[in-house]
């Protein structure tokens, strides 16, 4: 029997762990026979970076809605009016963000299936009364060869202005204006542990929040700098970040949005991952444990899910309950050298997040994803 096409969506204006999950899923529904396209925003430029394989990528608005007869998979929000015309059809969930604080997305609620890409977000997913979730996370796979390859970070735009608000326009010509007048500033490790930050600035993450209990702690630690790789998610969050960093003064340094995020990683001792109950994997975590480089990061989910202590890098408490305490004594084992990951070890737990790894999953899962899409057709269950 012919297998029905997979179409995507992913209006996502902004690159994020999200949209490169989008591609690597596209690669391994290729690697299991699947036919798939993928619908964009048309004003989306990041998706040239991506490999998407085989897929066909259409811009919204070019391209035709599904058929009856497809799968639709939804990766982000859809306008009410696209996904009402969706009804009908056999709308798959990709669950990239766990509920928090209210957050819902509408399409989890009119999908026949969702798809975790964690244990974390299939809780969370649980907990607000959402059972149609099957019960293998994804997780993901890192992607470190997109953009263009550099052998140093060079400095880049520092946030994505939203053009509803006249400030950050401001603020965006301003900085464009003083990058154009100024040399291309190129990174240079310092002495001492180098500590980083190589992400989207999202809320999310709730970097701001984090820094206020670790700076206390770093300001300590006069041996150790803090790179910061991203762009924000508007001027507001790229002041509120550099508000709780101030006390740390030169020792912080701000890169910007990355032309390509391995070197970003290399060039770093150990990633600082954000808080951990917004997040829904920490794409950023993986990949840099793939590129070599060891990860700190909050023993809770889903960092708890995907690193291994010790190995991977290290975890330590929720600062917002021992008031860092247990992050200095990592930083003092790390100053000291008695805490050295076995990154020998490394290799073997990351090998689920090989790309072979991840499209057995896939595979394994979209089979399942049919079997029900016919068993709803046999049953006549509206979709």
């Amino acid at each position: 029997m012919r297998r029905p096409t997979i179409v995507q969506f992913n209006l996502s204006p902004t690159l994020g762990g999200a949209e490169v999950f989008t591609a690597s899923f596209s690669r391994a529904l290729a690697a299991s026979g699947w036919s798939t396209r993928v619908i964009v925003d048309r004003h989306a430029r990041f998706w040239n970076g991506l490999d998407f394989g085989a897929a066909q990528r259409e811009p919204l608005g070019a391209a035709a809605l599904p058929r009856a007869s497809d799968i639709v998979v939804v990766h982000a929000p859809l306008p009410a009016p696209l996904l009402a015309a969706l009804a009908g059809r056999f709308v798959v969930g990709l669950a990239h963000q766990a509920i928090y604080d209210g957050t819902r997305p509408a399409y989890y609620d009119r999908s026949a299936v969702l798809l975790a890409v964690s244990r974390h977000v299939m809780a969370t997913l649980e907990r607000h009364g959402l059972d149609r979730v099957h019960r293998t996370p994804l997780y993901g796979v890192a992607e470190l060869a997109r953009g263009e390859s550099v052998q140093a970070p060079v400095a880049g735009g520092l946030f994505d202005p939203d053009a509803r608000k006249p400030r950050d326009r401001v603020m965006a010509a301003l900085e464009r204006g003083r990058r154009a007048l100024s040399t291309e500033r190129v990174y240079r490790r310092r002495p001492g542990l180098t500590l980083g930050v190589v992400s989207r600035l999202a809320p999310l993450k709730q970097f701001p929040l984090l820094f206020d209990r670790l700076v206390p702690i770093l300001a300590r630690h006069s041996g150790v700098n803090l790179e910061i790789f991203g762009a924000a998610v508007g001027y507001k969050a790229l002041s509120a970040l550099r508000r709780a960093l101030a006390p740390l003064g030169g020792r912080v340094r701000f890169w910007g949005l990355q032309r390509d995020v391995a070197a970003a990683y290399r060039a770093i001792d150990y990633l600082l991952t954000g808080l951990p109950e917004r997040e829904a994997l920490g794409l950023n975590a993986i990949e840099a444990c793939f590129a070599g480089t060891p990860v700190l990061a909050v023993d809770a989910p889903p960092f708890s899910e995907t690193m291994k202590d010790g190995v991977t890098g290290f975890l330590y408490a929720d600062p917002r309950e021992d008031a860092g305490a247990d992050f200095e004594r990592v930083l003092d084992g790390l100053e000291s050298g008695k805490l050295r990951p076995d990154l020998g070890a490394a290799a073997i737990h990351l090998l689920p997040f090989s790309f072979d790894r991840f499209a057995g999953r896939i595979a394994a899962v979209m089979l399942d994803v049919e079997a029900m899409r016919q068993a709803a057709a046999v049953a006549g269950v509206p979709r």
